[in-house]
């Protein structure tokens, strides 16, 4: 046995990059099912990692998918069992891969009678691994590891090779790393796979070590296994692929161990962008299959996640949507189409004219100039109450001015009211109301704090014998997606002097916006009747 002490390696130049900065293919392997499930709190059932599978190669396309680690639990091989099945059935069984261990024909039965032929061996790519997890030389290792090589090849199992911990091995021990591919690159392995386990590389280090591994091994296939510890994983891919490596892993929203592996919408937006190269993925299937991961996961989407994230094609400024407007302006090339969305511009307080023009074209509403400042002005006052007006809640907006604006010369205004709810006891109101430039206030107890207020409302008219309408109906309506802050309407349906009508309030607050619809309601009726009446 050889001990690398006394071993003289031959100091290699760096070498510069055989594909150059640009251009080529890349080949995608998705890890979401056996990575991404080492996410803190996430399981999968097998129905959802069948379905997760079906959708990565027929619908996103990836070229291979890691699905499992052999020897895991009962439950786990059922699961790889029915993925490979499906997979033989459909002419897939070769991109499906399962992570194995140097362990004899152990990990290579189990992959085998699950129904797999693809096994993604895990070597110690640092010195410090041989050393101090295995206990073993790096001839001992590379024995052991030729071993399943061999009963691999009598099995007709394929096997591609992670070098754990590559990325420290490069570090501190780059004669390890050299000695162990020297030994196995005339084996037959189809990939050497470079993961940076603990997600320890920058950029710089990344497209270093990446090249020497090209440079001093033009034939092998290389893949580079992306951690986000330091937010740098598609950064790390974008310069490994510029080295020269031909494969990437990823995981649909970023999902994997501690902070994570490289999320596969970002990873292909910066190949497709900004390194030109080609893969096989459907761009526009990334945005579905994120959603139905987040789904069975349980792991939201951050909501300015690029690509697949709620608000990354939103414009919220004024300036940016009359920038779109005019020429396009504050476009660039991530268009929302590509991925199966659509680009939204956001309404609030920062929200301009342009904004709301881009909106209301989408719901096929036009406005002319006097009803577009009431609705700009409306939704201002809104935003400063909330963060954003969703579209859904535009047209709710937009009725409420065009049928039901209160003027400031309304002969009826409610000035001020308060609430208060009591465990045991009926909820009271006190409403102050400003009536033909009279103020009265009133108080009363009621069953909900609405009819608390109407009542204190009441009180107040019959004290000035003004009649009052009989209530019919009350509709409360959230528009579809609304969130806890979301606009409410109410609409009220009236009957006085054997008339009936309908008025409108609209707010964040259920209660408030009921305020408003009977304010419009005593506003009618007082033009109606007159003053005197």
């Amino acid at each position: 046995m050889k001990n690398l002490d006394n071993i003289n390696f031959k100091e290699e130049p760096t070498p510069k990059s055989p594909l150059g900065d640009l251009g080529g293919f890349v080949e995608i392997m998705d890890t979401t099912l056996r990575d991404g499930e080492q996410t803190s709190g996430v399981s999968f059932v097998t129905a959802e990692k069948l379905s997760i599978a079906k959708l990565l190669l027929e619908e996103l396309r990836v070229d291979r998918i890691e699905i499992a680690s052999a020897r895991v639990s009962d439950g786990e091989y059922a699961s790889v069992k029915r993925i490979a099945q499906w997979a033989k059935d459909n002419g897939h069984i070769d991109k499906v891969e399962v992570l194995g261990f140097v362990d004899g024909r152990t990990s290579l039965e189990w992959a085998q009678n699950a129904g797999c032929k693809v096994v993604n061996l895990l070597c110690k790519g640092s010195e410090n691994h041989c050393k101090h997890q295995l206990r073993k030389t790096p001839d001992q290792h590379l024995a052991d590891i030729r071993q399943v090589l061999a009963y691999a090849r009598e099995m007709g199992i394929t096997v591609n090779i992670y070098l754990e911990d590559w990325s420290n091995g490069m570090r501190d021990s780059e004669d390890y790393v050299f000695y162990m591919v020297d030994n196995l690159k005339d084996e037959s392995i189809a990939r050497f796979m470079l993961p940076d386990t603990l997600g320890i590389l920058n950029p710089s280090e990344t497209f270093k070590f990446c090249i020497k591994m090209v440079g001093r091994y033009p034939d092998l296939h290389f893949d580079f296994h992306a951690h986000n510890d330091y937010d740098l994983a598609v950064s790390n891919i974008f310069e490994a692929v510029k080295a020269g490596v031909k494969g990437v892993h990823v995981t649909i929203n970023g999902l994997g161990e501690r902070a994570g592996n490289a999320p596969l919408s970002s990873t292909i937006a910066v190949l497709h962008d900004q390194s030109k190269k080609r893969t096989n993925i459907d761009e526009s299937k990334i945005n579905d299959v994120s959603k139905l991961v987040e789904s069975y996961s349980g792991i939201r989407i951050p909501a300015n996640k690029p690509v697949i994230g709620d608000n990354v094609f939103t414009q919220v400024a004024g300036i940016h949507a009359d920038g779109d407007n005019k020429r396009n302006l504050y476009y660039n090339d991530l268009l929302p189409e590509r991925f199966g969305r659509e680009r939204v511009y956001a309404l609030g307080k920062t929200s301009g004219k342009a904004n709301i023009i881009q909106n209301l074209r989408m719901l096929g509403i036009e406005l002319d100039d006097e009803m577009m400042a009431l609705v700009t002005q409306r939704v201002i006052e809104l935003g400063d109450k909330k963060e954003v007006v969703t579209i859904e809640e535009l047209p709710f907006i937009v009725s409420d001015i065009i049928k039901n604006s209160t003027r400031d010369d309304s002969p009826v205004k409610v000035l001020d009211y308060s609430t208060a709810i009591s465990k045991g006891l009926r909820p009271m109101a006190i409403v102050k109301m400003e009536i033909y430039g009279e103020v009265y206030q009133q108080s009363a107890a009621g069953e909900g704090q609405y009819h608390a207020i109407s009542k204190a409302m009441y009180k107040i008219y019959k004290k000035l014998n003004k009649p009052t309408p009989e209530l019919l109906d009350y509709e409360v309506y959230i528009p579809p997606g609304g969130q806890t802050n979301a606009m409410v309407q109410t609409i009220i349906t009236w009957k006085f002097n054997d008339k009936t009508f309908r008025t409108r309030g609209l707010s964040t607050d259920q209660t408030v916006s009921a305020i408003k619809a009977t304010e419009k309601m005593l506003n009618i009726i007082e033009g109606e009747n007159g003053k005197n009446n």
